[in-house]
């Protein structure tokens, strides 16, 4: 007998997105259910990871990307803070964008304007806890690539690095609003064949600039590196031109 015959539900299928924006979602619900205000203390991360029932490094990465977006603060020593709720992170049009043209050219140069400003200003204010999260960025990354993989987390979680270090709100809550492109394009970067080795060594260049002190040298180093990997998949054809009446723009 058919599960139609028998009136059964379908299988849901599997969430394939990454664990840590299931817990974001699920943090971000509390927030919500709970009427958290900014300045309000969450659990701390070994409650968050006991009541959702994922490993602390899942908490870890889930409290990075909210804290990327300017929603909540680390206190080392104290804890975690909202600093505000989701709904009042500033909406961007790149998320309307970025929902129905994942190959837009824009979406690559609106990434370099972004991210190289990001690293501008990384340089002026990163603290001792944003360089030692770059450094183990880095060595994550690294780890990766010696056991054959692309070093996606990595990349991702460097990146996110550089724009948290920038201490801007709005530059940060602008390329989390764009996460589904960004990492679609870095996945489709690292991929190609001698990509994951080249990228770790520019970050490595643009962390050293970072940690130099020195703006302009973060900001040139991070420009060619994004240059350098979205402006060749763009002439490989991996990203679509727009198009516009009478032809390409």
């Amino acid at each position: 007998m058919t599960e139609e015959r028998r009136g059964v539900a379908p299988i849901r299928p599997v969430d394939r997105r990454p664990l840590y924006e299931q817990v974001s979602d699920r943090l971000r619900e509390f927030i919500d259910v709970n009427q958290l205000q900014p300045g309000d203390r969450l659990m701390t991360e070994r409650d968050l990871a006991k009541a959702l029932s994922v490993g602390r490094s899942s908490i870890r990465e889930a409290i990075t990307a909210l804290r990327a977006r300017g929603e909540v603060e680390v206190r080392h020593g104290d804890g975690i803070y909202l600093v505000r709720r989701p709904e009042d992170v500033i909406p961007s049009l790149a998320a309307e964008l970025v929902a129905t043209h994942l190959d837009h050219p824009a979406i690559w140069e609106t990434r370099q304007a972004l991210e190289t400003q990001c690293a501008r200003l990384a340089a002026l204010r990163a603290t001792p806890d944003d360089l030692a999260e770059l450094e183990s960025a880095l060595e994550e990354m690294e780890r990766e690539i010696a056991a054959g993989e692309p070093g996606l987390a990595g990349d991702r979680r460097f990146h996110r690095g550089v724009a948290t270090a920038s201490h801007n709100p709005i530059l940060i809550g602008l390329l989390e609003s764009m996460r589904q492109a960004l990492d679609r394009t870095s996945a489709t970067s690292l991929t190609r064949s001698g990509q994951p080795g080249a990228s770790l060594a520019d970050h490595r260049g643009i962390a050293e600039a970072i940690r130099a002190g020195e703006p302009a040298a973060a900001a040139d180093a991070m420009l060619a590196h994004l240059v350098s990997t979205t402006d060749s998949l763009v002439q490989e054809g991996q990203v679509k031109e727009p198009h516009v009446a009478g032809g390409r723009t």
